[in-house]
């Protein structure tokens, strides 16, 4: 591979399976909604329940950081809609 394709290349490819990211915000709840209800139903052993949990916590960071940046987007929109028009500006 050259270097230049190396450079590309996704930096998820080289993550934790418990901190790669979603596809979605709605991926996000799915599977966070999915690992409750294993973990709810199933006698998991120790080691499993912990790597879920942390799936889990990093699933919810995912989606808190996601809505805090829509907030974010939003909050510009409506003060660029809010701005007064300036003359000859229609």
């Amino acid at each position: 591979m050259s270097p230049s394709k190396a450079k590309t290349a996704p930096a998820q490819a080289n993550l934790p399976d418990d901190q790669a990211p979603p596809a979605s915000f709605e991926a996000a709840v799915a599977e966070l909604e999915a690992l409750v209800d294993v973990m709810d139903s199933q006698n998991m052993g120790l080691d499993q329940l912990l790597t879920d949990y942390k799936r889990g916590a990093f699933l919810v960071k995912y989606c808190r950081d996601r809505l805090n940046q829509v907030r974010q987007e939003v909050t510009e929109i409506e003060l660029g809609l809010n701005k007064p028009v300036a003359e000859g500006e229609q």
